[in-house]
């Protein structure tokens, strides 16, 4: 049974990365995790999740390939930093959950407060990111980015702080007690999430005639809610029934990463960009290429007078 402000009975049931240091003076272990496998000499914990991992870096940069080729579209810079933000945890994850930095190590500390305050901060640009398309700011100016850019160093700084002072013991912070902490992991991201999914559905309600969006929003939704059900209260049930191959971890990373990927297909589904200035479409530079062989046909003839008629040729307005 969870408990509010209590760590005990989430890593109890599931490795997270600041499970070894609160809770117990020696951190808290939970009841059944995946096993590790030895390479060379080396000890690597999560081999499943860490493949995950390593397959959500490489589809995030993917992402963020497309999204930087749709040069004209709205919010372009902004949601970009969101994905920057996922790969970095994602990453730092890696790292932590196997073991290449080790639990027993001063650093590990450090790197897990640092992800835990990248965690924050990503929740916290993808709620401004759902602020862009009411245009209180106009995207890609120095005041849209740059608000986003320095209140997510703030967000980052002060959880990671928090973190810091709840790991050692300072300022009054416990680790036997990380209620603090606590909130900021479920209550504060948990918030900034469903702020962010309202402000979407009544952007899409009240501003686009299309509502397929909408389809993009729920699952989304669906596929994150599923992983945090799956981590949570499935975690220990799934690694005694595989024999410790996989643990709950494994299907909260997936299903973390295919609600991310959802989140990009609800933004590129809501954006078009202006056809006109976009060079980043080999199909957009077809299109002007005909269309600029038509030019040159009907200046050649003298236009539609000395040249082929307007019905035998169509014309702009019956082929655009």
């Amino acid at each position: 049974m969870v408990k509010f402000g209590d760590f005990n009975g989430i890593c109890e049931k599931v490795a997270l990365t600041v499970c070894p240091l609160v809770g117990a003076e020696e951190g808290i272990e939970p009841t059944c995790y995946s096993r590790n496998v030895e390479i060379a000499g080396t000890l690597i914990f999560q081999p499943a999740t860490i493949i995950i991992h390593i397959i959500a870096l490489i589809m995030t940069s993917i992402m963020i390939y497309h999204i930087k080729s749709k040069y004209t579209a709205v919010g372009r810079k902004e949601i970009v930093m969101f994905f920057y933000l996922y790969m970095m945890v994602t990453f730092l994850e890696l790292l932590l959950v196997s073991g290449i930095i080790p639990t027993a190590s001063i650093i590990y500390s450090y790197f897990t407060a640092a992800h835990i305050g990248l965690i924050t901060a990503t929740f916290w640009c993808l709620l401004l990111n759902g602020f862009v398309g009411f245009q209180f700011a106009e995207d890609g100016t120095p005041l849209s980015l740059w608000s986003i850019r320095i209140s997510s160093l703030v967000i980052f700084a002060a959880v990671f702080t928090l973190s810091i002072a709840t790991f050692l013991g300072k300022a009054g912070f416990s680790a036997l007690n990380p209620v603090a902490l606590w909130i900021v992991l479920y209550i504060f991201n948990g918030a900034a999430l469903v702020i962010y999914v309202v402000l979407q559905i009544v952007l899409v309600l009240n501003t686009l005639d299309d509502r397929w969006p909408l389809g993009d929003i729920l699952f989304g939704i669906s596929f994150y809610v599923i992983g945090q059900v799956i981590l949570y209260q499935f975690s220990v049930r799934i690694c005694d029934t595989v024999k410790h191959y996989i643990d709950g971890l494994f299907f909260g990373t997936i299903c973390t990463l295919l609600a991310v990927m959802m989140v990009y297909k609800y933004w590129d589904s809501i954006t078009k960009e202006d056809l006109e200035f976009s060079v980043g479409s080999k199909q957009n530079v077809w299109e002007v290429k005909e269309l600029l062989g038509e030019d040159e046909v009907y200046s050649n003839q003298g236009g539609y007078g000395g040249g082929y008629p307007p019905q035998q040729y169509g014309g702009y307005n019956d082929t655009y």
